[in-house]
């Protein structure tokens, strides 16, 4: 037996908020409401556009054939004021969406030694250095080719570096969920930064930072950017690795900002999230505050870039 009947309908911006209201009358659970996006740049978050559909969610129990009656009743004189199109009823087995949500989270190896594990899974190779992220928060899970790229080019530094570089410092900015801080003190970093100006982003990382076993003192957090840090708002000034995953215009920005003062002499910058077709731009930006480019990697259109001062 279906446990849930799904009512949706598709209208103009105007009267979604109506439909919506109607709908939660019946729906225990609440309405959700769903429209397009149009990104008008490659800045942009998104900007709403065009009709919004309205679901709910009614229980399938023995007054389902009465409930549907009355909220159809309800939306006929809605529609009297307004003309509205007609609802759609949709069964809608039930299941345990947790876990339903989770199965789709597998572990991910990176590069030789790393591995992205589910926060609820143990790691399937022991072989591997887990890294733990909770999927279910946004800023970075480790599924997005920038992200995976970054962690690869961290690997590599310290396995080139490892006896310069443990015992130091790493600065994240705009650290999402935490993932590449923590990659690198667990591939021997002593201490990280990570700085966002999404609180959002703050929180995330400190939970994942938990969930890893790092302690607080070796993962410093706070709201910021570029400038917080120069100005000297925080514990460190520069480090020896950098780490930059963040759009390519950005990252243009965060350059004049004085991004290439936070790379110690002598160490390297990571920049990510940036499109094949905007490389160039970043490159360019990046030589023209003394840095030298020394890698370039790429997954589908998606590049990261290793800088050195």
């Amino acid at each position: 037996m279906n446990s849930w009947l799904e009512v949706s309908l598709t209208v103009s911006g105007e009267l979604a908020e109506a439909v919506a209201d109607v709908l939660a009358r019946f729906a225990p659970n609440g309405v959700t409401t769903e429209q397009a996006v149009r990104f008008n740049d490659e800045e942009d978050e998104g900007t709403p556009v065009g009709p919004i559909t309205v679901r709910a969610y009614l229980p399938v129990d023995e007054k389902i054939e009465e409930t549907r009656q009355k909220l159809e009743e309800s939306l006929y004189y809605l529609g009297m004021i307004q003309p509205l199109p007609a609802p759609t009823f949709t069964p809608v087995a039930d299941q345990n969406w947790m876990e339903a949500w989770k199965a789709r989270y597998q572990p991910i190896p990176i590069g030789k030694r790393l591995i992205i594990v589910p926060a609820w899974l143990e790691s399937p190779d022991a072989s591997r250095i887990p890294i733990k992220i909770d999927p279910g928060m946004a800023f970075g899970t480790g599924t997005h080719p920038t992200t995976q790229l970054c962690l690869e080019y961290i690997e590599e530094y310290f396995d080139s570096q490892s006896s310069i570089v443990n015992r130091k410092s790493a600065i994240d900015i705009g650290c999402g969920s935490g993932i590449l801080s923590i990659g690198a003190l667990k591939l021997g970093a002593s201490f990280a930064l990570g700085v966002d100006i999404d609180e959002a982003s703050i929180r995330a990382s400190r939970e994942n930072a938990d969930a890893n076993g790092i302690a607080a003192e070796r993962f410093a957090l706070g709201l910021g950017s570029v400038a917080e840090i120069l100005a000297g708002n925080f514990q460190v000034r520069q480090a020896p690795l950098v780490l930059a995953n963040i759009l390519a215009p950005v990252l243009v920005r965060l350059f004049e900002a004085g991004m290439a003062d936070l790379v110690a002499p002598g160490g390297v910058i990571v920049l990510s999230g940036i499109l094949e077709e905007q490389a160039e731009t970043v490159i360019i930006a990046a030589q023209a505050h003394g840095l030298v480019l020394t890698g370039r990697k790429q997954v589908g259109d998606w590049v990261a870039l290793a800088c050195q001062r």
